[in-house]
């Protein structure tokens, strides 16, 4: 239960009253945030009293803890220590019985070292043993509605959201305090109210907006008499609640968006930002387009098809913050390397979603590849003859088309670093490729093309000024993105592992569109292979084309 619930005082047994009255005074001391921390120790006191759970007629201890909260629900929570990590915590704290009831499909009966939160069978449930839990969870509450138990109910924890800022930036609220006519709202032809751009900023603790006059001071739009205005602005999360929606018709003035330019573009495919954003912003613009569905404005549900959080940076082990002072001011390393090198180190440093480390060491190494890129593009051309020889211009030919589908695939899944590596080795193959000068001209250019077109999402700086270098239009940015070919890209020649139960014991250089048969007798020829099977009986041959064999031999 929760401390403040009003039933404590009279569930508390006289041997715990001191116990629990003490519990509640340090349990108001901590906010609802605290409370409900996930790193915060679970603690309680035993009530002395028990309830019974009518399912099986059991004694259950009662508990309070800080953690349930009396202003959600009932203020009351059963507690399922095998499957709830607040209160598997709480049982192991106060040696409560930890008793399995989902259990995990490989459960062997052992003891659950952690709450398990997973689909299972129902065990220790009576008549619901054997039922998977979801299918459980419906009849379980067919049946205590059927016995006049309980009802099913939804929960929500929404609060009121108080928009008010004592703050300079932010939208004013178009209200009016008036001595005659009370609280009066702007009329809709004087809005938007604006800003003044010479308000002071002053450490009194109140809104500039407060100490200005010429902002403060107006008239009653219904009386004209001397009125002020309010003085706190909204939070901004009321502005970023809907900006996708003003977006598609920044200029429409008929109200606050074209319904038909809305209903065009939304709702959001890819939605991407910070982890912190997941909660509030996600949840408001959720609660604006719902709102505006209600009223007729837009005809979608929801505002974004799909998130994407990109990661943290990390500098000296810690996250950057401003509050721990170890945030990398990007200007001067623009000043020294150029914004490119920045930016394909940021995308270069670690997987989109999980951020990475930074070191100067690793923004060198994002500026010599782009330095490389530079030599490899202006590099004179006079070495390539008209025509080039086939098989030069088919190994170019397959590593254009591997690059185009390597940077692809990893564009689209947001893969940036995996990407920037494909490019790299592209433009080490380039180089190869002009040391060797065999390919045609013209085949050449297109590769070098390619190169620029496939960086352009990651340098586009440097991109643009050697497309127009190539002699090309303008712009790179405005070319169709290149497309592959499977069957082009693949290579002539595989490095096939054998493995011999399981086990690594050669590798093969073999044509990747080899047969099963042909690697199979290939395999069993070498001699490393033979060390592990001579003499035995082969029982399988598992093979995965282009990659592995595996001779099960007993």
């Amino acid at each position: 239960m929760a401390p403040e619930h009003p039933l404590v005082a009279s569930l508390t047994a006289k041997g715990q009253q001191r116990n629990v009255s003490d519990y509640i005074k340090r349990s108001r001391q901590a906010t609802e945030i605290e409370r409900l921390s996930t790193d915060r120790e679970k603690t309680g006191v035993f009530l002395g009293s028990y309830c019974v759970n009518k399912l099986n007629g059991e004694k259950v201890p009662i508990f309070i803890g800080d953690y349930v909260l009396h202003t959600y629900g009932t203020g009351v929570v059963m507690g399922v220590p095998a499957h709830d990590e607040r209160d598997f915590d709480f049982a192991k704290k106060y040696n409560l019985p930890i008793r399995v009831v989902v259990a995990p499909h490989d459960w062997d009966g052992a003891s659950l070292q952690s709450a398990y939160l997973g689909e299972g069978i129902q065990v220790n449930s009576s008549h619901f043993d054997g039922m998977g839990n979801l299918e459980a969870q419906e009849e379980i509450s067919d049946f205590i509605e059927r016995q006049g138990y309980g009802l099913r109910q939804v929960n929500y924890r929404m609060r009121d959201w108080l928009i008010s800022r004592q703050r300079y930036w932010g939208t004013p609220i178009p209200v009016v305090y008036c001595e005659e006519c009370g609280i009066v709202p702007v009329p809709e032809a004087e809005l938007p109210v604006i800003l003044p751009e010479d308000a002071e900023f002053l450490p009194t603790g109140e809104s500039p907006l407060a100490l200005h006059d010429g902002f403060v001071n107006t008239s009653c739009p219904k009386c004209s008499m001397a009125a002020t205005r309010e003085t706190d602005t909204m939070d901004t999360f009321v502005d970023s609640s809907w900006y996708f929606l003003r977006y598609v018709s920044p200029k429409y003035i008929n109200a606050a968006f074209d319904p038909a330019a809305a209903d065009l573009w939304n709702p959001v495919d890819q939605y991407t930002g910070g982890v912190e954003h997941a909660v509030m912003h996600l949840l408001y613009a959720r609660f604006f387009v719902k709102a505006a569905r209600d009223l007729g404005l837009v005809s979608f549900d929801e505002p974004f098809q799909r998130l994407f959080n990109q990661g943290t940076i990390i500098y000296k082990g810690s996250k950057m913050s401003k509050s721990r002072g170890n945030v990398i001011a990007p200007d001067e390393y623009v000043s020294s390397v150029g914004a490119d090198v920045v930016r394909t180190y940021l995308m270069f440093i670690g997987p989109w979603e999980q951020g990475g480390e930074w070191s100067d060491s690793g923004i060198n190494g994002a500026a010599r590849w782009l330095n490389r890129v530079w030599d490899t593009v202006t590099k004179s051309k006079s070495v390539f003859p008209v025509k080039g020889n086939a098989v030069a211009s088919r190994e170019l030919e397959r590593n254009i088309h591997k690059s185009i589908q390597k940077v692809s695939e990893n564009v689209e899944r947001f893969k940036y670093n995996t990407a920037i590596s494909s490019l790299m080795e592209y433009t080490n193959q380039l180089n190869e490729t002009y040391s060797q000068g065999s390919v045609g001209y013209s085949e050449w250019e297109k590769a070098l093309d390619t190169l620029l077109i496939l960086m352009a999402p990651v340098a586009p700086h440097l991109a643009e000024e050697l497309w127009q270098y190539q002699g090309n239009e303008f712009s790179v940015h405005t070319q169709d993105w290149p497309e592959y070919d499977v069957g082009l890209a693949a290579d002539d020649q595989v490095t096939l592992v054998v493995q011999v139960n399981g086990k690594l014991r050669e590798r093969i250089q073999v044509p990747s569109n080899i047969s099963e048969d042909e690697a199979t007798t290939l395999a069993q020829n070498s001699q490393k292979v033979k060390a592990y099977t001579d003499g035995k009986a082969i029982e399988n041959v598992i093979f995965v084309p282009g990659k592995l064999i595996n001779i099960v031999a007993t």
